[in-house]
């Protein structure tokens, strides 16, 4: 368990090229003030292991701003003035760019990322095995949403040269063939550890395994509930008309269906705790009954619902065929959305890699093209905006740290592609009303890491190719999804080396859905890359251990992309009233314009998909524009 693994980078993650430095975190990117990192032969964040996502050093200034302890005193003025300024270089980041040079094309814009990498949450990990590079996600898995994209969304996709279509053609479905889906029950929630195949007939689809129910350690009241719940036609409520039941299913939670409509054992609900924790970053008590409905939770055979949306549920339990059918996934997820952005922005960054789309998949980008002088886009990274507002005739000017110095840029515009919930922490000025709007939008933390080993035996001698873990530190350990795009090739030989996903949404429940994502985010701040390292071999031996898995032999590499703010938040009828009854929205006060400051995230519809990101980025550029 306690056997060294390979963590070039964890240090490196945090001080590229400074060495042994002693500095606070957030210095030590920079030791001097001419040294620039991303210059570097060496400085590349793909292939940095460790603690990654929201890494020591990216964030450490904007929390000091927050709490008061960071002055903005007065900065260098670097006399650099640009049409536009955006800050944030994620995906709605990148896309306001996007649009913004396509309406206007010799227009110069800057954009500012605290981060050492772009892309915000659409993330990249990479690990090499002699010459073989493996690629992963980091965050963001797919081009997909509930709803049809919107004709933007999926225009900036087309325009990309992405072609969603050939999803089944790019998915090696024989690549884990005869591997089944499993659960793992551990002791601390449930007495005893046990892992057991095929509780779900045909992958779900077929209702549960009542032999297969019989082999797990939950008291044998709870395997008659669940049963019972899965199978059985209920329906508490006979006669009463489809409308109603779906307003009083909007006004509890699935825990409160189970338990009290149902009138289950208690013990039932966790073993459905994580069903919605990648969707919502809460467990079954703050998610509605009628969302638990929409993405298709069992309890709901004898209701006799109506399908169709109404007004308060969540907007991701309302998927219907087209958006099933717009799906995509590259091996490093939307990061390749994000890689080929910047392309289209700084073509110098990925010279090499070609036109096509799927060249990029496997290209390596010089980070040292991203931020030269006289390119028309600058995209300027380890650079932590601190200030933002209005400068009169002359635009908007913004302050930003980037290693021991305060710096401040001039523009005609400003797009904050940032969270929300940062911007009134930035723009002091703008009215308490629109503030408290963006304050409002407290992001779902997550965790989304990468492990990397030798070989996937173990999984193959146990005939398991995913594991769920209701109980457990990692809600899910799964063999990474098998995809062919472009250079890229996915692992079918269980003798090599592999990725494996294991996530994580630190949750309290009991508590409103909001608080339990502040909780969720002090937790992972305050929660050492060793500790989470130590459950990633813990959890894992349990789960392979009796098919031969060794973690101190079989361990080559982790990449814990810790996300503290992830998904936006998306509205909740158990906790937001005006969910319920419609009307203006926090997210549509939070957005407005603000003198020349506008507004683009998936914050700022909250909802927390690719294709709002892009959206928003397209409505804020059009407001910047119509205002001159």
């Amino acid at each position: 368990m306690g056997a060294p693994i390979s963590r070039r980078d964890f240090l490196n993650g945090m001080a590229i090229g400074v060495g042994a430095s002693l500095l606070a975190p957030r210095r030590l990117l920079f030791a001097a003030e001419e040294f620039a990192p991303e210059k570097a032969a060496s400085y590349y964040p793909p292939a940095l292991t460790g603690l990654r996502g929201s890494a020591p050093g990216a964030f450490e200034t904007a929390h000091d701003l927050k709490d008061g302890f960071f002055r903005v005193t007065t900065p260098e003025d670097t006399g650099e003035e640009y049409d536009l300024v955006v800050v944030g270089g994620g995906i709605s980041g990148l896309a306001a760019a996007f649009f913004f040079r396509q309406k206007s094309p010799r227009a110069r814009v800057l954009i500012l990322e605290n981060h050492d990498d772009f892309g915000g949450h659409a993330r990249r990990n990479e690990f090499r095995d002699g010459d073989r590079v493996y690629v992963s996600y980091g965050g963001t898995l797919a081009i997909d949403s509930p709803a049809p994209y919107s004709a933007v969304a999926a225009g900036l996709i087309r325009e990309l040269g992405i072609d969603v279509a050939r999803w089944d053609r790019a998915l090696d479905r024989n690549a884990y063939a005869g591997l089944e889906a499993a659960t793992f029950f551990d002791r601390e929630t449930f007495g005893a550890d046990r892992v057991v195949k095929s509780l779900n007939r045909d992958g779900g689809d077929g209702g549960i395994d009542a032999d297969a129910l019989a082999r797990t350690p939950l008291a044998a009241q709870v395997q008659r509930d669940i049963v019972r719940l899965e199978t059985q036609a209920f329906d508490p409520w006979p006669a009463v008309a489809s409308s109603e039941k779906k307003a009083r299913l909007l006004r509890m939670s699935y825990a409160d269906f189970l338990t009290k409509v149902w009138s289950l054992d208690a013990g039932v609900v966790p073993y459905y705790q994580t069903r919605g924790h990648g969707l919502f970053g809460v467990g079954p008590d703050a998610i509605s009954a009628l969302d638990g409905w929409g993405l298709g939770f069992p309890g709901y055979q004898g209701l006799k619902l109506e399908p169709g949306y109404v007004q308060g549920m969540n907007r991701d339990a309302m998927r219907d065929p087209e958006a099933e059918r717009y799906f995509f996934h590259y091996p490093d997820g939307n990061a390749t959305v994000v890689r080929l952005l910047v392309r289209a922005l700084v073509p110098e960054a990925f010279a090499r890699s070609g036109g096509a789309a799927d060249d990029i998949v496997m290209a390596r980008a010089d980070y040292g093209k991203l931020d030269e002088p006289g390119r028309p886009v600058r995209l300027r990274l380890n650079s932590t905006v601190v200030k933002a507002g209005n400068d009169g005739p002359a635009g908007v000017a913004v302050t930003y740290v980037r290693g021991e110095k305060l710096r401040t840029v001039r523009a005609r515009t400003c797009i904050m592609a940032c969270w929300s919930t940062v911007i009134p922490h930035l723009c002091r000025d703008m009215p308490e009303a629109q503030r408290e709007a963006l304050a409002f939008a407290v992001k779902v933390p997550l965790v989304y890491t990468s492990v990397f080993v030798r070989d996937w035996k173990a999984w193959k001698s146990l005939g398991i190719r995913s594991v769920s873990c209701p109980g457990s530190y990692w809600s899910s350990v799964r063999l990474d999804v098998p995809v062919n795009v472009g250079g890229f090739r996915c692992t079918t030989d269980p003798e090599q080396p592999i990725i494996v996903k294991l996530t994580r949404v630190p949750c309290e429940p009991g508590r409103p859905a909001r608080d339990q994502h502040r909780a969720g985010r002090q937790e992972l701040l305050d929660t050492p890359f060793q500790d989470m390292e130590r459950a990633i071999r813990d959890q894992m031996s349990r789960i392979l251990g009796a098919g031969g898995f060794d973690a101190a032999r079989d361990i080559r590499a982790i990449t814990v992309n810790r996300w503290p703010h992830g998904y936006a938040y998306q509205y909740n009828a158990l906790f937001d009233r005006f969910w319920l009854e419609g009307g203006e929205t926090p997210c549509q006060r939070a957005r407005r314009p603000f003198g020349r400051i506008f507004i683009a995230n998936s914050d700022a519809d909250a909802y927390a998909y690719t294709d709002c990101a892009i959206d928003q980025a397209q409505r804020a550029v059009g407001e910047a524009l119509a205002a001159g």
